[in-house]
């Protein structure tokens, strides 16, 4: 009598191996996929707050017009562009209608390739009590990472916003 050893592995086993190693794998890209658009998030929501402590550095470096409203824009106001204070002496009006073109400019993506976010938009309001009050409000769409995480549906807009509040 003699038996044989049976060595190595049977077809279905290697099978079977290969199907628990590609649902890993799946699992794995799903997850990379996860990751790369909650950085994108991320960096923007980074991108928003620092355009928003801008435009508040603008404000406190100009405060006397930061108080009297100088700075005061609307959410979806597109400012004109007032001329360049960089190589003339401008008044302290004329530099808060500079600062707020400039931050309006890099808030949004432009054509040109200018802009920080996509479809982003910023107002200020500043309050006419003292101690002055003002709040900055950065708002941005956030769609391709949201889609992803399932707050949005595909090709529908997901606003973000930021607020920040702080006495000048």
């Amino acid at each position: 009598m003699s038996k044989q050893l049976q060595s190595g592995f049977t077809l279905i086993e290697v099978l079977v191996s290969l199907v628990v190693l590609s649902i890993g794998l799946l699992g794995i890209g799903k997850l990379v996929l996860f990751s790369a658009h909650a950085n994108d998030s991320a960096y923007l929501r980074g991108q928003a707050t620092e355009l928003a402590y801008e435009i508040l550095d603008n404000m406190r470096a100009n405060r006397e017009t930061a108080v009297t409203q100088g700075y005061d824009t609307a959410l979806t106001a597109v400012p004109a562009n007032p001329g360049s204070c960089l190589a003339a002496t401008c008044s302290p009006v004329q530099l808060a209608l500079y600062d707020v073109y400039t931050w309006k400019m890099r808030l949004a993506t432009q054509p040109s390739g200018q802009g920080t976010l996509p479809s982003g938009k910023g107002s200020v309001v500043t309050s006419t009590t003292t101690p002055t009050t003002a709040t900055i409000t950065v708002q941005w769409d956030d769609a391709a990472a949201q889609s992803v995480f399932g707050a949005a549906a595909v090709g529908q807009a997901a606003p973000m916003s930021i607020v920040l509040e702080t006495v000048l």
